[in-house]
């Protein structure tokens, strides 16, 4: 036998409710769902990197759909606010490492609102038949806008970069981030929904059909997609192969003054890979065909310095390949975060304008108010860096090597436009000396992964203080640094030029979760206008 479901718009009155024994009890059950919330984003966040702990972001939405479904949208918007706040706080603390704490609260506080505007919109799809459908596609559409606005978005935090060491991973390779994230948020949805109807139909002896098959569904759906999509994870070479060399020359000290004793980190890189060099011609290591440095690897202008040039050609001809080397470049009146492709004959033959450049860390939103408030954040950007246009891509010793540098790793756009534009491998040099020993690192290195599976590629990951490492098409690190120590990585590293069909679909999968949340939206909504019509009449 089955039962009705309430209309829609119409609250679920066919639980028992239990009076509470006393004024106190009734205040706790009151606190319970914003306690669930809270605790719930916290737990999403252990499901971060560095843990591997992927899965448990499934009974952190399981929890935020028990602490949203069937409530106004006021109180989602509430809820969905302590999530948020549960989440974000400790998972984007690095980013108070060296400033202090006001620039992390104030960011976490913001980066939750788009969290709170999506915990209304899953109470208000939650009374319509399949509702994990709608309310996963509404998380979708709040990283979608969060990854664009203000300033540019700040996608840090997308549930697809939790999941690198999953089971769900492989659907990067078919939809990119937006269908990685919105499978495992479908996923834990319908987790809470399944054990719901397995409650009730305990219960009751009755088991409502739709909805125990819409649970189903929005569980087994997302688990087989992934289970199909494998194949497309492939790391086997199809342009041959390639040896590269990952150079982590560590920095004289931790923090915002990484390099404030001249040129220190450029010698640093610079005697690594002299190092390194020695130990190719004594047979202890592979030559390489190309070398990579880190963002920021060279502390002075190479341009502006003839010392800085120097000490660069010499590490070139030492090693006897091309050198991808980050460093500052001042010209034409603009700074520029700069990727220069250095060669051991030429010396500098080509560049890579970084596209993606960091608020408050590479220019200044609202200078003129920020200085009216506090003098010193304006001196810590005195002069705003300016973007690139142009994709990077780098032909080192016949490879096609893409530059994605640093935060541009966390934006779809920019990883793909490489890939389109003939990669056959990614590098991301990055700079992490200014966050210290935080988690920032392992969060930056998951998104890489996610990166490799999504496109297909090998990815590289030279850092300045770790850790760096080397990333096969599949996801798997095969080596990496420790953190704040002089190393280098040396590999043979397959070369690729398929794409897969995120690489091909690119923003198109996200729009189409976005139309869907759009939907689902404008259905629950109109069906709670036509029930308040009903009623009043």
């Amino acid at each position: 036998m089955t039962a009705t479901a309430p209309p829609v718009g119409e609250p679920d009155r066919t639980q028992p409710r239990n009076t509470p024994a006393s004024p106190a009890a009734a205040r706790l059950l009151r606190l319970l769902p914003a306690a669930v919330a809270a605790l719930c984003g916290v737990l999403l966040y252990v499901s971060f990197p560095p843990r591997t702990l992927w899965w448990l972001a499934l009974p952190a939405f399981a929890g935020l759909g028990w602490a949203l479904r069937g409530r106004g949208w006021k109180a989602g918007l509430g809820l969905g606010y302590l999530f948020g706040l549960g989440f974000l706080l400790p998972l984007l603390v690095w980013t108070g490492v060296e400033v202090g704490p006001g620039p992390w609260l104030a960011l976490a506080a913001i980066e939750a609102v788009f969290v709170a505007l999506v915990g209304a919109g899953v109470a208000v799809v939650s009374r319509l038949p399949g509702w994990p459908l709608w309310a996963a596609a509404l998380w979708t559409a709040g990283e979608a806008a969060r990854a664009r606005v203000p300033f540019e978005g700040f996608p840090w935090g997308k549930i697809a970069f939790g999941q690198a060491d999953g089971l769900f991973l492989p659907l990067a390779a078919v939809g990119g981030t937006p269908v990685l994230g919105f499978a495992v948020v479908l996923c834990g949805f319908g987790l809470h929904e399944a054990v719901r109807a397995a409650v009730r139909a305990r219960r009751t002896g009755r088991i409502r059909r739709s909805a125990a098959a819409a649970a189903l569904l929005s569980v087994a759906v997302p688990v087989l997609g992934a289970l199909a999509a494998r194949p497309l994870v492939n790391a086997e070479a199809e342009d041959g192969t390639a040896t590269v060399a990952v150079i982590q020359g560590n920095v004289p000290r931790a923090g915002l003054d990484f390099n404030a004793q001249r040129r220190a980190v450029l010698d640093y890189h610079a005697r690594e890979t002299e190092r390194l060099a020695a130990e190719v011609e004594a047979g202890k290591a592979d030559r390489p065909d190309f070398v990579l440095w880190p963002e920021n690897s060279s502390d002075i202008d190479p341009f502006a310095n003839a010392d800085a040039r120097a000490v660069i050609d010499r590490a070139a001809r030492a090693i006897g390949a091309p050198i991808s080397v980050g460093g500052v470049v001042e010209r034409d009146g603009k700074l520029l975060n700069e990727q220069i492709l250095w060669d051991p004959a030429k010396g500098p033959v080509d560049t890579y304008d970084k596209r993606q450049i960091q608020p408050f860390g590479e220019y200044l939103p609202l200078r003129s108010l920020i200085g009216a408030i506090n003098d010193e954040w304006t001196s810590m950007v005195s002069q705003d860096f300016s973007r690139g246009t142009e994709p990077g891509v780098f032909t080192m010793a016949g490879t096609e090597v893409g530059l994605v540098t640093c935060y541009e790793a966390a934006f779809d756009w920019a990883v793909r436009s490489e890939v389109t534009d003939g990669a056959q491998l990614i590098s991301v040099p990055s700079n992490n000396a200014t966050f210290d020993r935080s988690e920032m690192t392992y969060q930056q290195l998951a998104m890489s992964r996610v990166r490799a599976v999504e496109h297909s590629r090998t990815v590289t990951v030279p850092v300045t203080s770790g850790v760096s490492a080397i990333i096969m098409p599949d996801g798997r690190i095969t080596q990496k640094t420790g953190m704040f120590v002089a190393d280098s990585l040396v590999q043979e590293v397959p070369l690729r030029s398929s794409q897969t069909p995120a690489t091909r679909l690119g923003v198109a999968p996200e729009i189409v979760l976005v139309l869907v949340a759009a939907g689902g939206l404008g259905w629950a909504v109109a069906a709670g206008v036509r029930g308040r019509r009903a009623g009043g009449v």
